[in-house]
Parts: structure tokens; sequence; C-alpha cells
């Protein structure tokens, strides 16, 4: 019988009259990889939280290590080697990457002098640790997500953790990372360390657990071992419906001789060269390739944020300039980011002003004064037309789950009536039911007559969504597909193969 390193038994959390969790038992056993599933609200965050000392539970205990908790505290979760990764990373940009892996070892020790030879030998020793090379002088903000990731898991293996939270790890990070970061896993594993996987992607799920618990609604609904378990399987449990991508009917384009839009051979200096392509009304072309390749870059220069050295752009077969994010809109481009949390929305704002952020000035009179009847019949409007799950409009965004967040974003964005849709990511940690929902809506956005430019890694989502799909790499596009005679695994190979 493996080691059980953490138990937590009946443990319930209210929020005011919102139950978190109700009556969870979770058990975590030593070099074990758990991974923890559920849609947004199911009660996960709250969970690590308590485990981690951050909540109080109203009802329950807690075991860690044979020692029993009614009430932990953060140091005392700490102590006990509970070690939580979150997306953020909490390390200081500014340092070197040996002045972040040795800082807590010489903060502890009460050192007021730097002993450089002492920092840099504890930084080696972390490196050899998980098996990683990193140069010890960089500083973490130049680093990339995956190398600065490495660094707080190297820090939490330091700090003598028995049990490593990594909640949504894999969020920003290509294949060829998430590939390194499951060899560390793995490591760990070995070195008897736990990992508690807390994430969205089932597939990775299916990848690397060792035992599956998904919670819904505030209760644990399974906990098996994930041998044979499939994502059909699991996602029925945390939705508690079947989700059907098989039958996905996408919308006729329409067959004008004129394109949407037409792309001539842009440029941007360094980012990316030559790109090419047309864009049909009803039409959802999809944009994939590795971080880096510059898909982003270019859905940017586009919307005017980046502008383009050389190349042309048509609209509906008239020639544009677009040197600003004023030119983008008055043209009918609109742009939705993939982080919809730093880049759009407005979180302390309510729902009904973010709605209206890209059409106040039409709603307003000549002497400035805003319609307040007209603003909340738009806004009454749209949280129907996209379903939008809230008791009101006066609410601050930041109330909503991420996928009713996105659908927010969205709807901003469809008040302005654009012609042209450029979606970054636009599932981007949203839960697995939330994700079928938003990818429903864009094909009937898209029935609309926008055009649709869909930017994503997500495999699955552009094969049920695009009617083609692009593939970038180093700054060009290499490859077209149609989307009918293509399988992940075909789309997988070319996606990758500039790594092998």
């Amino acid at each position: 019988m493996a080691e059980e390193v953490l138990r937590v038994e009946h443990i319930s959390k209210h929020f005011g009259g919102v139950i978190a969790l109700d009556d969870v038992s979770l058990s975590i056993y030593k070099g074990e990889t758990c991974c923890l599933v559920g849609e947004n609200g199911s009660g996960k965050s709250t969970m690590i939280k308590i485990i981690s000392g951050v909540y109080t539970p109203d009802e329950g205990d807690i075991y860690i290590n044979g020692h029993h908790y009614k009430k932990l505290t953060p140091i005392e979760a700490i102590r006990e080697g509970i070690q939580v990764i979150y997306q953020d990373f909490s390390l200081f940009p500014n340092l070197t990457v040996a002045e972040n892996i040795a800082i807590n070892e010489q903060l502890a020790a009460g050192k007021k002098l730097v002993n450089w030879k002492e920092i840099y030998s504890i930084a080696q020793d972390g490196l050899r640790k998980v098996n990683v090379s990193l140069p010890l002088d960089a500083i973490v903000g130049t680093l990339s997500t995956a190398d600065r990731q490495l660094i707080a898991i190297i820090k939490a293996i330091l700090a003598e953790a028995r049990i490593i939270i990594m909640d949504e790890p894999t969020t920003a990070l290509t294949r060829k990372e998430i590939d390194a970061l499951f060899r560390v896993i793995h490591d760990l594993k070995e070195q008897g360390i736990s990992t508690l996987f807390v994430s969205h992607k089932l597939n990775e799920v299916v990848e690397i657990a060792d035992r599956t618990v998904i919670f819904r609604n505030g209760k644990k609904v399974m906990d098996q071992d994930a041998k044979g378990l499939d994502i059909k399987t699991m996602e029925f449990y945390m939705t508690g419906r079947e989700i059907d991508t098989t039958q996905v009917v996408l919308p006729e384009t329409e067959k004008v001789q004129t394109p949407l839009l037409k792309v001539e051979k842009l440029s941007l200096r360094g980012i990316f060269a030559d790109v090419s392509f047309e864009l049909m009304p009803k039409e959802i072309l999809g944009i994939t390739g590795l971080l880096g390749s510059g898909r982003t870059e270019l859905a940017l220069s586009l919307f005017g944020e980046l502008p383009a050295d050389e190349g042309k752009i048509f609209i509906e077969g008239k020639e544009v300039k677009i040197r600003q994010i004023g030119d983008a809109l008055k043209n009918g481009i609109a742009y939705v980011p993939d982080d919809r949390v730093n880049q759009g929305l407005f979180l302390p704002q309510s729902i009904g002003n973010n709605l209206l952020a890209t059409i106040i000035d039409h709603l307003a009179s000549s002497l400035s004064f805003v319609n307040a009847k007209q603003a909340q019949q738009t806004v009454s409007r749209w949280i129907k037309q996209l379903e939008i799950k809230t008791p009101s409009s006066e609410l601050p965004v930041e109330s909503l789950s991420g996928g009713n967040q996105q659908r927010v974003v969205l709807a901003k964005w469809l008040a302005s009536q654009p012609k042209i849709l450029i979606l970054n990511g636009p599932t981007v940690g949203v839960d697995v039911g939330s994700k079928a929902e938003i990818h429903q809506l864009i094909r009937e956005i898209a029935a609309q007559g926008i055009g649709i430019l869909l930017i994503s890694d997500d495999l699955p989502e552009l094969l049920q969504t695009c009617h083609r799909i692009l593939l970038m790499r180093n700054g060009r596009i290499v490859e077209e597909f149609q989307r009918t005679d293509l399988s992940e695994e075909q789309l997988n190979t070319a996606l990758i193969a500039e790594t092998i």
C-alpha cells in the first residue's frame, strides 16, 4: 500500500450563500501524479487554497504526514512540504536565475552578506535535482514561460517539498516544453515527490496522471486510477452531459469573387515575412504554429498594434492602410486577445460597462450624454444573445467564470459590428463544457457573414471550428490544410516538424 502523504476528510467551504466545496474527501500518495480536473467553479481552486492553508474549511479535517489539522496556516503547510506553483510563478523578474533559486534559503538562514559562491552552488544543486540546464546569470524576466516554471519547481524542491501543486501549468507552453515538463514530473515521482496537477487539458491528463479526481459543483464525482480512463468519460463526469464533437457542421462559406480580406506579402522586419492569404465571408480560417512562429504578431499587425513594414491589405477588394488600431476598427476588424484578463476586460468594472466599451461613442449624444435606456437595452440584448450567465449586468466582470468572461469579450467586439473577427486563443483557460459552447458560438458568428481568423495551437479546436488551417513556421506560412481531409495526428506532425 502506497504511503499516504495528505488526506482531507469531509471538507466543506461556503462563501456567503455559495457552496464552493460540499463534503469532499481526498488523498494524495507518495510519488504519485494526481490530476484534479473540473469546470470553472467546480471547487478546484478552493481545495488548493485549503490544502495550502490560504482558506480555512468550514467543516472537515486535514491530515498531512500523519499530523492532524482543523485549521492549517500557510506557514504550517510549507513546513509540511506543500508547495503551490501558481501561473505567475511568484518569481522576481529583475533578479537572476541563481538569485531566484537561492533567495528563500538565504532569507531563511538570516544571511546579511551575499556569498556569491554559495548562491551559485545552491542554484547548481537545484538544477541537478531536475536534470536541466539554465544560465545562472540570466535575468528571469527575459526567460521563456517554460524556463520560469522550471525555476519555480526547483525552488519548491529546495524547500523540501513533498507535494507540489501545479495550477494550469501548461497554459502558455509549446508541445516541446510540455514534454520537458512531463519529464520533470516523472523525475519528481522517482524522488518520491507527489504532484497535484490541476488542468483543463484532458489530453494531458490522460498522458500524465496516475490517478484522476474530478470535481463538479463543489462535489467529488470521480476518484480512480487513470489507467484506461478516456477523455469522453472525463467530460461526462465534469459536465454531467455528453459533449458531442463528432458531428460538427461548419457554416457554408460564401462563394464570392472578392474575398472579405486579402493579404499580400505582408512583412514585419524580424518577425514575419511574405505572408499572403484570403478570407471569405462566413469562413473560419485557422492559423497555427509554435510559439515564436509569428502567428500572434501577424494578428496584431492586422489589428494595427504592430503595423507591417511591407505588403498590402485589402478589405472587400479595397486596399486599406492599417497603421494603428483606429484604422483597423474603422475598417471593421476586431481582435479578441488570448489574455482576456489583462488585455480583454476591465475586471473591476461591471459586465455592462465592459459590453459597451467599444460602442460607447455611438450611444452618446452630441452633448456626450449616454442614453441610459438604450445602453441597458444593448447590454441586455448581448447578454441574452451570447447566453452570458449572470444574475445582473451590474456585477463586476471578474465575478464571472472564465467561459462567461470570454463571452463578454466576444460580445464587446460583436457589438461593434465587425466584418472580420480575429480570435487569438479563444478558449485558453476555459473548461471543457464552456469550450464546446464557445466553439458553437464561433460557428454561429461566422454563419452571420463575419469572416473569422482563429489563431490557436489547440489542434482539436482548429479541427472542430475551421474550414482551412494555415501553418506558420519562422514567420512564414509554410502549409495550408483543408479541414475535411486532415487528422489531428497529421496536423501535429506538421506542427512539430521543425523541432524534430
